[in-house]
């Protein structure tokens, strides 16, 4: 590891603790801490810490990792904060329950991640609760992860193991870290995005080609594909469809008609457009938070959705 920096960057609608715990990427392997306003994760072979102050309107992230400019970076992006917030409020508060749930959370951000590290995350979280869900994931870290050392040599964390890792990982150790009938298609998804699918060369498409692309990966059905194309790539008209978000939406929007999914994201394209993945990370955590809602869905089921069939032949 190389010597700390640390950097302040003065944040707007910026609320880390609403950003670490609404199902994304990090809320599965990142270490927070609520009394100290704290967040600890790994990128790359890198550990960033970062620490909050302030109100949801107006703060600050104090940031410690290698080097200023990284540091700069990294927050930056992962975090989306040259995104005009007040703008997408503006766009995306189209009713009385968005409004709402704007309100609450307000400075609750999209985070955009490695898309390998989103494709398993979401993989893993199908029919699944987000505690399961964060062991399963933290157990594979450890498993699979390369060790990171501090200046005395001494393995201070572990790193996001890559797809070619989780290829060769055998069904077995990965049904032993909690994946169950997920273990198949984790290694599959793995092979198939080290052999076939070149990540990497999918950020510049759009978003409907990207999405045809990601369900291509065996194991990755609408949903996922859509969790990867907006936080592994940051696509916002991307609305990913769970649970949460289907029944959230027959309740508030159709009077507790069920729709289908394809209905739902015509609906959220047609009432929130390019900015709809940011409703979609409103809606889940206010339904995540509605009784209602929560007493229509039998067991917690965080994020989930039945695994996706074989991959289509081109």
């Amino acid at each position: 590891m190389t010597d700390m920096s640390t950097i302040t960057i003065p944040v707007n609608h910026f609320y880390l603790k609403d950003t670490f715990e609404s199902g994304q990427p990090l809320s599965f392997h990142a270490h927070y801490d609520k009394y100290s306003d704290t967040l600890t994760y790994i990128t790359g072979m890198e550990i960033v810490n970062l620490r909050f102050s302030g109100t949801r309107i107006v703060g600050n992230l104090v940031a410690a990792g290698s080097g200023t400019r990284f540091l700069s970076n990294e927050i930056s992006t992962r975090f989306r904060l040259n995104d005009d917030m007040e703008h997408i409020y503006d766009r995306i508060a189209t009713d009385d329950f968005m409004k709402s749930a704007i309100e609450k959370y307000d400075g609750m951000r999209l985070t955009i991640n490695d898309p390998w590290e989103t494709a398993l995350c979401f993989i893993i979280s199908q029919y699944n609760n987000m505690k399961r869900i964060r062991g399963i994931v933290k157990a594979i870290i450890n498993k699979y992860g390369d060790a990171i050392k501090d200046e005395n040599d001494k393995m201070v964390a572990k790193s996001f193991p890559t797809s070619a890792t989780m290829a060769s990982a055998s069904e077995r150790d990965l049904m032993e870290c909690g994946a169950g009938f997920r273990a198949k298609y984790i290694k599959e998804a793995a092979a198939y995005c080290t052999e076939t699918l070149d990540l990497d060369k999918l950020k510049s498409k759009k978003y409907p080609e990207l999405k045809e692309e990601l369900l291509e990966i065996k194991g990755v059905g609408d949903k996922v594909a859509d969790c990867i194309a907006l936080m592994g790539y940051g696509k916002l008209e991307a609305f990913p469809i769970d649970v949460w978000v289907k029944r959230t939406m027959e309740i508030e929007y159709f009077k507790g008609r069920k729709k289908t999914i394809n209905e739902l994201h015509r609906f959220a394209l047609k009432k929130w457009g390019e900015y709809a993945g940011y409703a979609q990370q409103y809606i889940f955590w206010q339904g995540m938070h509605m009784e209602d809602v929560t007493n229509s869905i039998e067991g917690p089921e965080d994020k989930q959705e039945k695994p996706a069939p074989k991959h289509k032949k081109k």
